[in-house]
């Protein structure tokens, strides 16, 4: 994975813990779960569209043309 997928995994995970923390201590707020939702599925195409992105090309020796 890439540096931001891997940034937008942690902020998702710290989104379920805030949102379980707020339910828990105030009581479930059903804007809250389906932002998270939302949160949830952006990142996992994120992580999905990483996945497919073919490894650059290794570069040439220098003094070689084609």
């Amino acid at each position: 994975m890439s540096g931001p997928t891997k940034t937008m995994a942690v902020l998702t995970c710290a989104a379920l813990v805030l949102t379980t923390a707020y339910t828990v201590a105030l009581g479930s707020s059903g804007w809250l779960w389906f932002g998270l939702i939302v949160l949830i599925v952006v990142t996992i195409g994120m992580a999905a569209a990483d996945s497919t992105v073919p490894p650059a090309p290794p570069p040439r020796p220098p003094g070689t043309t084609s």
